[in-house]
């Protein structure tokens, strides 16, 4: 058998063993193990996937038919898989229970066609292809795997947005921690989706799925994006977060003048902001407020959330440093880390997003 080789055949290759090594490395890692088992065997399942795409590339599928049908398609899998892996990563109560394998049943239902059509003669397989396949179990399988994985990005990214909009609340320093790397992964895989639906179109009504197959190469950049990021990631699910169901989230409450003052008094005197990885907790037990309390009041009181209140502190101290006597003997990255920030990119992105003027600019006017 000749494998024919071009640019398509090698990257979809490339990706395969990327993705596979990948899952390896998650399995083997102890940071996020139960994230991990989650994204391993999804990077496990698209290798798989694209295995398919690769033995078309390649020229396989002409020189033996007969590969048609292996076990490689667990593409049900997919949705349930992102979301349990964003759920299992961000919070250290998740516990996959017994009925969360109910997600799962139709990735069963598929695997078992493909293992039992494995064993079948080409004949038969020939057979169920024309007869079955093509005008029924191939709509039901693509079709299918398209709403659900759609169903459960859309899940995922909004469970990842409210635990972004929490770690705002409770964290001073979250560029670690923000997961801004998995919702803008999410967010493409939407748009890979919108293009899985125009390529359903073109096959549905102008017979041209074949010529315009681009899902593929698509799902074969996210692979990698994936494995690094996942290998990557930082373990964030000890931070404490607990999804809440949004008709259990508590009415708007009342802001007590008093409760307000003294949070920002102790802010302003205290200088709490001066240390870079303050959290709400630590600052709610030095001033002796519930965390609930002070998330509140700044919330209802001041329209921040706790990292805007600490940032717009740190901002001010570096306004006042930079015009101290004295500033010129401190870089503006120096000033930026005595004041609180941890990272300059934090410190450019929040000083303009709070002046209106980068600190260069702000330093020269």
């Amino acid at each position: 058998m000749q494998i024919q080789l071009d640019w398509i055949s090698f990257f979809f290759a490339t990706a395969i063993i990327i993705g596979v090594y990948s899952a390896l490395i998650l399995l083997l890692n102890r940071n996020n193990q139960k994230a991990n088992r989650f994204l391993a065997l999804l990077l496990i399942f698209i290798s798989l996937w694209l295995v398919d795409a690769f033995f078309n590339a390649s020229e396989i599928y002409l020189q033996n038919p007969d590969f048609y049908f292996k076990p490689i398609y667990y593409s049900f899998a997919f949705g349930p898989l992102i979301y349990f892996y964003v759920k299992s990563l961000i919070s250290n109560s998740f516990e996959f229970r017994k009925q969360d394998w109910l997600h799962f049943i139709p990735v069963f239902i598929q695997a078992g066609l493909y293992w039992i059509l494995n064993f079948q003669s080409y004949a038969y397989k020939r057979t169920f292809w024309f007869d079955i396949h093509q005008p029924i179990t191939y709509r039901i399988e693509f079709d299918g795997t398209l709403i659900s994985l759609m169903v459960y990005l859309y899940l995922s990214i909004r469970l990842t947005s409210k635990y972004q909009s929490w770690v705002k609340e409770h964290f001073s320093e979250i560029s670690k921690v923000n997961l801004n790397w998995l919702k803008l992964v999410l967010s493409v895989l939407i748009l890979w989706s919108t293009q899985w639906l125009f390529e359903l179109i073109l096959r549905e009504f102008f017979d041209q799925f074949y010529y315009y197959n681009f899902t593929m190469l698509i799902l074969a950049f996210l692979i990698i994006i994936l494995g690094i990021g996942g290998i990557l990631q930082e373990n964030i699910s000890r931070l404490g977060f607990v999804p809440v169901a949004e008709n259990a989230e508590a009415d708007k409450p009342e802001v007590d003048p008093e409760i307000l003052s003294k949070i920002i008094e102790a802010m302003q005197k205290g200088q709490y902001f001066l240390n870079p990885t303050l959290s709400l907790k630590e600052f709610a037990e030095a001033i002796n407020i519930p965390k609930r309390v002070v998330s509140e009041h700044l919330n209802h009181g001041q329209q921040k959330s706790f990292i805007d209140f600490v940032n717009h502190y740190r901002v001010e101290e570096v306004k006042r440093r930079l015009a101290s006597d004295d500033a010129e003997l401190y870089n503006l990255l120096g000033i930026a880390k005595e004041s609180g920030f941890r990272s300059k990119a934090t410190f450019y992105r929040v000083f303009k997003q709070l002046t209106g003027q980068s600190p260069s600019d702000f330093t020269r006017s």
